[in-house]
């Protein structure tokens, strides 16, 4: 099968990673912006992570035949941090960079006053560069801040086509789809969600507009659990082609509405970045980017 995880955070897995991802069929991905595991205390922190995020992460995905985007935006953890906020100043000229294929992450972690203004404002970032919006849902009463996430969504305008709500669960998924919007569904080992209950979901809703993916960190998470989900769908009965709406086509169709995802073969292999090179053993094949337009493969 062939797979594009459309959320996991790279910056905090290893090169093993990338290589396991790479056997088990992953050609493309979306690392979404978000916090570092402790607080940031200035912007100049968000500035070399973002710069990091469409370099050094997109070169090394490469060297290991995998494709790596990226969405750009200051995430709900830190919206209510007054040193942190003053990077929405920064945004724009992030969000006019190649590779970024949506604003993202952003949402609510603890529906705090502070955290809906930095949403409603990187909403109309979103319009303002046209770019899809990746939303994320909190933790902790998770169907209310959901609710008020679509209320936000409708008060901006934002095309609900154009947004996915991520971190989806039985008690969320009706309302998300009821608004138009695309479901995005983390598949965890203990938490959020799982492959036998995602397969649940997909038998009964269909494939349509739905993302899986991994969201993998630094905390307890797989990043093969995109690959093990669609084995799952495969065991239950869907199709092959099924297994490619889901993990290849869907991802494909929502972030080629921003005209900047790259598919094919994952750039020069051999190369240095910054005179740096990561390249252990032989080197993955390959070279080049392809933009592509949403719905192409």
């Amino acid at each position: 099968m062939r797979i594009f995880d459309p959320h996991i955070h790279m910056t905090s897995r290893t090169t093993d990673d990338y290589e396991a991802m790479h056997a088990a069929g992953v050609r493309a991905l979306v690392e979404p912006a978000f916090w570092l595991g402790q607080p940031r205390t200035n912007v100049g922190s968000f500035i070399d992570y973002f710069d990091a995020l469409l370099g050094w992460e997109r070169f090394r995905a490469a060297q290991f035949g995998i494709v790596h985007h990226a969405t750009i935006a200051l995430n709900p953890k830190e919206a209510n941090d007054p040193r942190c906020t003053p990077v929405l100043d920064v945004l724009p000229r992030y969000l006019d960079k190649d590779g970024v294929v949506a604003v993202g992450e952003v949402g609510f972690d603890s529906m705090t006053p502070e955290e809906e203004r930095v949403f409603v404002r990187q909403l109309e970032l979103a319009g303002e560069h046209d770019l899809p919006v990746m939303v994320h849902t909190p933790h902790r009463d998770k169907a209310a801040g959901t609710r008020h996430t679509l209320e936000l969504v409708r008060q901006v305008g934002i095309e609900p086509g154009r947004v996915l709500v991520d971190h989806l669960n039985e008690t969320t998924v009706a309302m998300v789809e009821d608004a138009g919007c695309w479901m995005g569904f983390s598949i965890y080992p203990d938490t959020k969600m799982d492959e036998d209950r995602m397969v649940r979901i997909l038998g009964e809703r269909g494939l349509d507009r739905v993302l899986v993916n991994s969201a993998a960190d630094w905390g307890r998470s797989d990043p093969l659990k995109t690959a093990k989900t669609g084995t799952a769908m495969l065991a239950a009965g869907f199709t092959d082609a099924d297994v490619d709406t889901v993990l290849w086509q869907n991802p494909v169709a929502f972030y080629g509405q921003s005209g900047r995802l790259l598919i094919d073969d994952a750039g020069p292999a051999g190369a240095t970045f910054e005179g740096n090179s990561i390249l252990r053993g032989e080197p993955v094949a390959g070279a080049g980017r392809q933009a592509v337009a949403a719905g192409a493969e």
